[in-house]
């Protein structure tokens, strides 16, 4: 296997030197890429209505091409996932990655074509692996094998030629044959559908096999992890994995996990790469040591616009190209892509820490926010802030969610957040008290409305049974894979699900 390290480690890091390209002339790029799409795209019937032949420059096709969202598109990818086809990409559309999404209960069904899979997602895994031997050229993780924790949906047929499945379940059965030597479990287990019954052929498949690097969402591949050395009997996962050394985690904020992880993996040579990838596309790798930001992938066929975010639910709002955004400013992302989605609000908010290159951190999503009593908490704030009271107060946050509680005649509002440790604050009312300074210090509207109580009043703590948050998820039919936990909402519906679960300690 130290050939095979050698070889792909050099031909990992070639990669490097076309990354280089779009950094030196990010702007350049973008507008090729734009012109490119629009030129593939000009005989779909999309293209057609909106006359992209005639498209001449980026003022056009802003002012001719309306901004859309996945109910804009529905009816278009209905009809693709039934079989027709240049609808809205020009090559044969067959496959659809399946997304709950964070904004709706209701399933999303992302069309995948040939290019978007191997232009944009199966490029992003290669260069996460290019940047990683750049970074790190000592590294062995090609010596041994890497664990992939994906969907927990089997690929399904909608008209007997069109099919779909989680997005890591879709890429899973497209990678090429020679993946297969260097990534465990086999494929058979990792497309299974029924997540618990997953979990254990994993967990018993790879618990004597030599991982050295990971890749999933950190809330579930911790479940996995603390299975692995249940089974085993082990400390940590080194004691089964002693030459494990890279996690590349993705779609939620790995903050709230950072301290469980450090118990989980004891080893300063441990390394933690963040990616930004979607079912839409794959945007961002963190590219630099030490630093959590990541840098805009600019050449995966995916043209980028920007919507201030306080303009995001406006229906005329100011649109930005590349060269027009500012640092540490939040934009909602708006992507056009080689999948067809045209002018397509994704739903993420993103701010940017480098203009040169250009480098970004997500701060959350769109409709994950509180803002009953306009407070607008969002959840940059939120995160940061149980991250000051747990360093306070001695905590570890395993999961949370949190929502209003809404004024009544003889009481002002409030916010009420059910947390599960994984180690309790020795006091709950200081850390409730200390949770509380962190968003006043963070979120001018949000002190504004706790003064004197007058609109809030402090916030609600309730403690969460260990495992709460794993059956709430299981009853909701979101186990295992793109699933997250909701941490913001408007409104109750979820604070009211966990609170029907059990009966709760609570502190404020």
């Amino acid at each position: 296997m130290s050939i095979i390290n050698s070889i792909l480690s050099w031909v990992m890091q070639k990669r490097i030197h076309q990354m280089e390209l779009f950094m030196k002339f990010p702007n350049e790029v973008q507008q090729e890429w734009g012109r490119k799409l629009i030129n593939q795209a000009s005989d779909t019937e999309y293209g057609r209505l909106y006359d992209f032949k005639s498209i001449n420059s980026y003022r056009e096709f802003k002012s001719r091409v309306p901004i859309s969202d996945y109910e804009d598109f529905k009816p278009y990818i209905d009809r693709m996932m039934m079989g027709e086809q240049n609808i809205l990409w020009p090559s044969e559309v067959r496959w659809f990655a399946k997304s709950s999404g964070t904004t709706s209960d209701k399933s999303k069904f992302i069309p995948l074509s040939q290019e978007a899979m191997e232009d944009c997602h199966f490029k992003g895994g290669k260069d996460m692996l290019s940047i990683y031997c750049n970074n790190y050229p000592e590294t062995k993780i090609f010596s041994g094998k890497g664990l992939t924790l994906g969907g927990s949906h089997q690929l399904n047929s909608k008209s007997g030629n069109t099919w779909f499945g989680d997005l890591s379940a879709v890429i899973m059965e497209h990678l090429p044959m020679w993946v297969e030597y260097i990534r465990t479990p086999d494929l058979k287990i990792a497309l299974m559908g029924e997540w618990e019954s997953k979990l254990e052929r994993i967990v018993h498949h790879t618990c004597d096999e030599d991982v050295t690097n990971l890749a999933g969402v950190p809330s579930w591949m911790l479940i996995l992890l603390q299975r692995i050395v249940e089974l085993k009997g082990a400390n940590n996962i080194l004691d089964v994995w002693p030459n494990l050394e890279l996690f590349m985690h993705g779609g939620v904020n790995f903050g709230p996990y950072r301290e469980q992880y450090r118990k989980m993996i004891p080893s300063d040579a441990m390394n933690y790469l963040e990616i930004y990838n979607a079912s839409e596309g794959f945007f961002g790798i963190q590219d630099q040591r030490n630093s959590d930001e990541m840098l805009l992938m600019l050449d995966y066929g995916i043209f980028y616009e920007f919507i201030p975010a306080d303009q995001a639910d406006e229906s005329e709002p100011q649109v930005l190209s590349l060269d027009q955004v500012q640092k540490y400013v939040p934009y909602a992302l708006l992507i056009t892509t080689n999948a067809g989605l045209w002018r397509y609000k994704i739903g993420d908010v993103i701010t940017f820490s480098s203009l040169n290159p250009y480098r970004i951190k997500v701060s959350g999503r769109t409709k994950h926010f509180i803002n009953t009593f306009g407070e607008e908490l969002m959840i940059e704030n939120a995160e940061k802030a149980l991250e000051i009271a747990c360093e306070k107060a001695g905590a570890i946050i395993r999961e949370y969610t949190a929502g209003p509680v809404f004024m009544e005649v003889d009481s002002n509002g409030a916010h009420e957040w059910i947390i599960e440790f994984d180690q309790e604050p020795e006091s709950l009312e200081f850390f409730a008290e200390m949770l509380d300074n962190a968003l006043k210090s963070l979120n001018s509207d949000y002190e504004a409305k706790r003064y004197h109580n007058i609109t809030l009043r402090p916030p609600i703590i309730r403690i969460a049974e260990r495992g709460t948050f794993y059956e709430w998820m299981k009853q909701r039919g979101k186990l295992g894979g793109q699933n997250k936990v909701p941490r913001l909402c408007n409104d109750r519906r979820y604070l009211d699900e966990l609170l029907e679960m059990k009966d709760w300690a609570v502190g404020a």
